[in-house]
């Protein structure tokens, strides 16, 4: 018998909000799906959030460093490894992301937040 033991810390937390929120999805739907990539960029970016909360700060050519030793088909999508997290990959979808808009990825984000639990709004200042 052959035991693998990955570390999650407080990643599956905040990977499990993530996928509750639907920003990967939405990620998707805003900067469309390529059949010819294998890590989505909603998946990306999610990625992303995940490192950006681990309290690592390292250059984008070491981003996939970040995984070694995490649950990352847990954490990313069954199937998803390191690998496909490298800096070309990331490059091409934060370019997509500011082409497509950044303060409009993010009130869309904010609104399926607010839909999803019932935040009662009166004013919104973006």
């Amino acid at each position: 018998m052959s035991i693998e033991v990955s570390n999650l810390d407080h990643l599956g937390l905040v990977a499990g909000l993530v996928d509750e929120i639907g920003i990967v999805a939405l990620i998707n739907e805003r900067l469309g799906e390529n059949v010819h990539q294998k890590i989505s960029a909603g998946q990306v970016v999610k990625g992303m959030i995940l490192n950006g909360l681990g309290l690592v700060s390292s250059p984008l050519y070491l981003f996939s460093r970040f995984w070694e030793g995490k649950a990352i088909e847990h954490l990313l999508g069954e199937g998803i490894k390191a690998e496909y997290l490298n800096d070309d990959r990331l490059g091409r979808v934060l370019d997509s992301l500011y082409q497509t808009g950044l303060n409009q990825i993010f009130i869309s984000i904010v609104i399926e937040v607010v839909k999803k639990y019932k935040i009662e709004v009166e004013k919104v200042h973006a």
